[in-house]
């Protein structure tokens, strides 16, 4: 009891000396998505600037021997997820291979990556890697579950994979053989209703097995880099919200040049949701044909209006 208590202090000390973050499931913050999995860690620690419920979520994983094309695809996807959205986070296991290129790439293009490594804070694993660790603090960093002194044993590896599926949105599988970590992630993914991805490959390519499988199999949809992961999560860009700020911008102020006779057609037209035939437009207006006819010729030049076949008009939404 004495020792456990002893371990317990030197523990607490050696948190407060090196600014370590403990989470509890208490915590109004602790990550959501992690806390909707039944097997969440019931402590976690981290170091660095670490927000793991702020904007989307990805985690990227795949085999400690990647091929020249899986570094590539990782590089380009990390890459794409930083242009097109406002906010994304890398998550990955501060691995050889895949998961390291994913936290250089997030490091490189100044976005957020969080590495979940097998071990306690006290060390990093592997040591080659510890620049890489100290890169990611200044926007995201560390987090595990595993208290300091804990070393980096096999069985722990396959433990924290579920935290890297847990933290996500989405599950990326780059490169994977036949059996592999980067698997058990992908079945944590589908065990906890995450959405799973996959880069195919050859069927002669050894590194693509597992990629191959899931996509056959199902359980991973079929992307080719951000756009379609994008899509299928149905995440908007930066571009389509700068698009849609630029439209509503564009529409007040057509609006406010309008006549009262365009005004009033108008009206008619987001009266009618389906869009509403010209000479009911004359009749519940009151406006003469000719008049109706060429100010809605210039409402749809403006871009306000839609002509359908039939003599029919609709407000353009």
């Amino acid at each position: 009891m004495k020792e456990a208590y002893e371990r317990a202090q030197k523990e607490l000390e050696w948190i407060d000396a090196h600014g370590i973050r403990v989470w509890t499931l208490s915590d109004e913050d602790y990550p959501y998505r992690l806390r909707q999995c039944p097997d969440k860690p019931l402590l976690l620690y981290s170091k660095g600037n670490v927000h793991p419920s702020d904007g989307h979520i990805v985690s990227i994983v795949g085999t400690r021997q990647p091929t020249d094309r899986g570094c590539q695809l990782t590089e380009r996807l990390v890459s794409d997820l930083a242009d097109r959205l406002d906010s994304v986070t890398i998550v990955s296991g501060g691995a050889y291979g895949i998961d390291i290129t994913a936290h250089r790439t997030a490091n490189r293009v100044g976005i957020p990556t969080i590495i979940i490594p097998a071990h306690g804070l006290d060390r990093i694993y592997p040591y080659a890697h510890r620049l890489d660790a100290v890169g990611a603090l200044g926007r995201g960093g560390l987090l595990t579950e595993f208290p300091s002194g804990t070393e980096p044993m096999p069985p722990y590896f396959l433990q924290r994979n579920r935290i890297i599926a847990g933290l996500a949105d989405a599950v990326v599988v780059v490169e994977s053989r036949e059996k592999g970590g980067s698997l058990v992630t992908a079945q944590m993914a589908c065990d906890y209703n995450r959405e799973l991805f996959a880069f195919s490959g050859r069927p002669t390519d050894l590194s693509s097995i597992g990629c191959n499988n899931l996509i056959r199999s199902s359980k991973a949809q079929l992307i080719n880099g951000a756009d379609d992961l994008i899509n299928a999560m149905q995440w908007k860009t930066k571009s389509n919200s700068q698009t849609t700020s630029n439209l509503q911008t564009t529409m007040v102020g057509l609006l406010a040049d309008l006549t009262d006779t365009q005004q009033t057609i108008l009206n008619k037209l987001q009266e009618a949701e389906d869009g509403i035939h010209i000479n009911l437009i004359v009749m519940e207006t009151q406006i003469p044909y000719s008049d109706v006819s060429s100010e809605l010729v210039l409402l749809e030049m403006q871009g306000l209006v839609r002509s359908l076949p039939g003599g029919i008009y609709r407000f353009a939404r």
